[in-house]
């Protein structure tokens, strides 16, 4: 596409409400184009429609029209979330339509460079901490995008003296054409979402398009312990910036000594690493892991990644050690929510797949007893039973994957195994899934929600399964 400023006067179908949709029809309304906005859901299910009716938008509620997409439609908006095989989005391939998500629309509105962040697991704490370092260094962020406010919003925002900072899902890039972040970080990739992507090639040439545009006048933050992420560094036309956990290297932002590989013995000190920054100038100490705001090996990833990304972007690494001891984390990413009877309670809704509940699992010292289950996407989660092997005591399943979960727990040998099958309603479902594991747990145990499924069988929103998780512990 080109920018908005171009479609004047020219038919735009915004495809899905949400926050991401009324703002990006309301900045092809500024700009005067004939913008069309239709979701399927009814419209007292539609909060949003009346106030783009008040702007004098046209908004169509309840189902999706034969005639949304004519001939005379210049651009297709997707929300990110809906597939690709609905009606009107068939329609507009069918005719040559452009199809884009919001993130698109963004780049061409935004005067500041923008920074990318993607990956399967540690957006949303990545992309904060990134905020917080850039403050830091006096590089004036706005962070927005996958992480909860509209990017067009905050595109429409800056000025050129700031820096978007963007979290960015594979939903998002797929519908990219020619989006181009000044630095664009990729965390990690596992295997999730394919019921949206079909396949991995697909999830995996989605999140690529986030360095698809990049020039040599950019920056590349690519996980060097990932291997497939490591095989895209031969697709980069930009600057290569790796970091790692698990291996020295020879430029870039590592651990010092590093992590120890699965299942060697870590003959280092714990608070004797520290987070260095290797460049032709030089090795440069940042501060020290055992310092960081928040424990796991994942979320000292999560700070290489953070680090090199605002190098990238030219901070300077004096100031980067207090921010990376002060971060504290974000709501439902391993979230502590407080210690009753001498159980610790841990919410962590947002690890919507088994990687991430394992990696949430590894970072607790506590003999854990662990809330999982949720949208059904075809695994047979038979890739968490290592980690209830070695790390989880007792497991409370619920969901649409109960089953497959509790089946699971007990092959891994473990006798506390409580299925909840639904109540009257999700609330209640979960509320009695932490009775029952507040049952099942001893002094000196923690109670982790991470339910290593998305939420969208029983909740609207991980928020909200993790919002009822905590109101539900406080109640006990």
């Amino acid at each position: 596409m080109n920018h908005p400023q171009t479609y004047r006067g020219r038919r735009v179908v915004v495809l899905g409400l949400a926050k991401s949709g009324v703002s990006v029809a309301k900045v092809f309304h500024s700009y005067g184009a004939a913008v069309v906005v239709n979701d399927q859901k009814e419209r007292e299910k539609c909060p949003e429609a009346s106030e783009l009716d008040a702007l004098g938008i046209s908004v169509i509620c309840g189902g999706h029209p034969e005639d949304l997409i004519t001939e005379e439609t210049a651009l297709l908006i997707k929300n990110p979330g809906i597939p690709y095989h609905v009606g009107p989005v068939r329609a507009a391939e069918a005719l040559g339509i452009e199809i884009v998500t919001e993130v698109e629309v963004a780049y061409w509105l935004s005067p500041a460079p923008i920074i990318g962040i993607t990956g399967s697991n540690g957006k949303t704490t990545t992309t904060t901490w990134t905020g917080k370092l850039m403050e830091a260094a006096g590089m004036k962020p706005i962070v927005a995008g996958n992480i909860g406010r509209p990017l067009c919003e905050a595109a429409e925002e800056a000025t050129a003296d700031q820096w978007v900072v963007a979290e960015l899902s594979s939903f998002q890039l797929k519908g990219t054409s020619s989006f181009k972040p000044r630095v664009a970080v990729l965390l990690n990739l596992a295997e999730t979402h394919l019921d949206y992507h079909g396949d991995m090639d697909d999830y995996v040439a989605s999140k690529a398009r986030l360095f698809a545009n990049q020039t040599s006048e950019d920056t590349a933050v690519l996980n060097w312990d990932d291997p497939v992420c490591r095989r895209l560094a031969e697709m980069l036309q930009a600057r290569l910036l790796p970091f790692a956990a698990y291996q020295r290297l020879d430029s870039g932002v590592y651990l010092e000594p590093p992590y120890p590989a699965a299942g060697e013995v870590d003959k280092a000190a714990v608070d004797s690493r520290q987070i260095v920054w290797k460049s032709d100038k030089g090795v440069i100490r940042i501060a020290a892991a055992a310092e960081l705001g928040i424990p796991g090996r994942h979320n000292a990833a999560n700070a290489l990644a953070a680090v090199a990304a605002v190098l990238a972007a030219g901070a300077d690494p004096k100031l980067l050690a207090e921010p990376l001891r002060s971060f504290r984390g974000v709501e439902h990413r391993l979230e502590y929510v407080g210690s009753f009877r001498g159980v610790a309670y841990y919410n962590d809704s947002k690890a919507t797949n088994p990687t991430a509940t394992t990696m949430s699992v590894g970072s607790l010292k506590e003999p854990i007893v662990l809330i999982a289950g949720g949208l059904d996407r075809g695994s047979d989660y038979m890739d968490l039973l290592p980690m209830f092997k070695s790390r989880v005591r007792a497991v409370v399943s619920i969901g649409q994957t109960r089953e497959k979960i509790s089946r699971v727990a007990e092959l891994a040998g473990l006798t506390e195994v409580v299925t909840v099958d639904p109540l009257e309603d999700a609330e209640s479902t979960l509320r009695q899934a932490v009775r029952e594991a507040a049952a099942l747990a001893r002094p000196g145990d923690a109670v982790l929600l991470s339910p290593a499924c998305a939420s969208w069988d029983m909740f609207q929103s991980y928020e909200q399964r993790g919002r009822i998780f905590k109101e539900s512990a406080h109640t006990l």
